[in-house]
């Protein structure tokens, strides 16, 4: 049986600054998230990348299409990469969070704690799971591209890495930057 090659993306530096800008449209790559989508291009374009999935959210499309120009092929949109909904949180400052209790109680127990008006971390896991397995499916032996948000990629590389969600914000995603997962 072929090993399939996911590299997952996480997009650049976007506009949101300081903010938690959720599931919001409108939030786009910043000049410096734009500059790494280009570098990142260069870098990957040269790869066997077979399809390219993204969020339908724009940060990741304009992080995924210097790299599907390169590579040739198109982006598809697959709503399953989306952001976590933050609900009551979205658009609010990392400062006006620190003051929410139940902000501090999702950092230190994130399976037990579902966002208000928003999804639990459990559920961000499943959707990512269901996502790469399908597309394991599509693509079996293949190499796929995966661009999306920090916490979906924290919790997907978290579950094949036998890592239990409470602890997942220990695994380091930046801006840009990828992980591979065979």
């Amino acid at each position: 049986m072929s090993t399939t090659t996911f590299l997952l993306i996480r997009h650049g530096n976007s506009t949101a600054g300081n903010t938690i800008p959720g599931r919001l449209p409108g939030v786009h790559l910043s000049a410096q998230g734009s500059a790494q989508a280009q570098s990142l291009a260069r870098h990957l374009g040269t790869l066997p990348i077979a399809a390219l999935y993204a969020s339908p959210l724009e940060r990741t499309r304009e992080t995924a299409q210097p790299l599907a120009d390169a590579c040739g092929i198109k982006v598809i949109e697959d709503p399953a990469l989306i952001e976590v909904d933050f609900g009551a949180w979205t658009g609010l400052s990392f400062a006006e969070l620190e003051k929410i209790p139940e902000w501090k109680l999702f950092h230190e127990f994130r399976t037990g704690t579902r966002i208000p008006g928003g999804e639990q971390i459990a559920e961000v896991q499943m959707r990512m799971i269901g996502a790469i397995e399908r597309m394991n499916q599509a693509h079996r032996g293949q190499m796929v591209a995966v661009v999306s948000h920090g916490d979906p990629l924290r919790c997907l590389v978290a579950f094949y890495a036998g890592i239990p969600l409470d602890i997942a914000l220990r695994i380091e995603i930046d801006t840009c930057a990828y992980s591979a997962l065979a």
